[in-house]
């Protein structure tokens, strides 16, 4: 039920943004657009995918870790096949599900344990957010034309970026963090905290024992991401249109953060609409709804991608589903 609402709320946005442009004019931006960035922004999915991979890859136990590990090192192979499937389900699936779906996996093709499995999604997913976070502050920060809204976001940003990087970094301030919230939180979501508040105590204590693997896949993590904001940028030299690259820096994780909000069909509407807002200093509205569209495609390319692989996971899926009732199950 709640991913039809979320759906409807896309459809919703949709029509609105639609009704309101001249999709004549959107149509043409994309038949004036310069085929060759066209095909070089869509196709940088592919290295990033393998790029994904292969953090997962390296988050997986090594040789230093034997007794942690269950059987061989994750294959190259598998971990992008993981990713790709993941990618599917986060399509179909509340709240990321599709990334609990890929603990789930690694635990049940027996390369490690169900609370190391999860702490590693989870750390992956915090390296992410954190990758996003600072591209973010550095382009709000560097932005010269900020009104009183971009000077909130901006404080926003650069705080959440600093509650990110303490969860991080000191395990204290974790606990503290995660006792907080279950106090606050709704009974519903107390179990869920405890479970997150425990994978995350058992990344501390997993990566904080190799600082050189742990800068490595933070560093992988930022290049990634300013991969991703370099590859919105390429969409717009693809449509013929022009942005600062540090405008551009600031403004495509502010669209990201935005369709992040659990609002929408896989943020299509919010990200679409925070685009059209976002952009309108540079590019006319048809034009940032192309934007937004190729945007999208981010997400549906490896989508579609990972549909061959997605059988196989589907008898995994629902034995998943009779454990995420308590992530402990993990």
């Amino acid at each position: 039920m709640k991913r039809l609402v979320s759906l409807a709320v896309s459809l919703l946005i949709l029509g609105v943004i639609y009704w309101q442009i001249d999709t004549r004019g959107l149509v043409q931006v994309f038949q004036q657009s310069d085929r060759l960035w066209l095909g070089i922004s869509l196709g940088m999915v592919v290295p990033l995918t393998l790029m994904t991979g292969w953090r997962l890859q390296q988050l997986m136990p090594h040789e230093r870790d034997k007794q942690q590990a269950t059987s061989p090192p994750l294959p190259f192979w598998e971990a992008n096949r993981l990713i790709l499937v993941a990618c599917v389900l986060n399509m179909v699936l509340p709240s990321k599900m599709g990334d609990i779906a890929k603990a789930y996996f690694m635990r049940d093709r027996g390369h490690l344990d169900g609370s190391l499995a999860v702490s590693l999604v989870v750390f992956e997913k915090a390296c992410d957010l954190l990758s996003l976070l600072l591209w973010c502050a550095l382009g709000l920060v560097l932005y010269p034309q900020k009104g009183w809204i971009f000077w909130v976001m901006t404080l926003s940003v650069v705080s959440g970026l600093i509650v990110g990087l303490l969860l991080l970094g000191s395990r204290k301030f974790a606990q503290f963090f995660f006792q907080l919230g279950q106090f606050v939180a709704p009974k519903k979501t107390k179990a869920n905290l405890e479970a997150l508040g425990k994978a995350w105590e058992t990344m501390h204590a997993y990566f904080w024992g190799d600082r050189l693997h742990l800068l490595k896949i933070v560093g992988t993590s930022i290049l990634i991401w300013f991969f991703h904001l370099l590859q919105i940028w390429f969409f717009i030299f693809a449509l013929k249109a022009w942005t600062p690259f540090l405008a551009n820096l600031a403004l495509a994780p502010l669209a990201i953060l935005a369709g992040l909000l659990p609002l929408t069909f896989a943020g299509v509407g919010t990200r679409d609409a925070a685009i059209i807002a976002f952009y309108q200093p540079f590019i006319d509205t048809p034009t940032a709804a192309a934007l937004g569209l190729l945007c999208t495609s981010r997400y549906l390319l490896p989508a579609i991608a990972g549909l061959p692989f997605l059988s196989e996971y589907l008898g995994k899926l629902r034995r998943l589903k009779r454990t995420t009732s308590n992530p402990e199950n993990l």
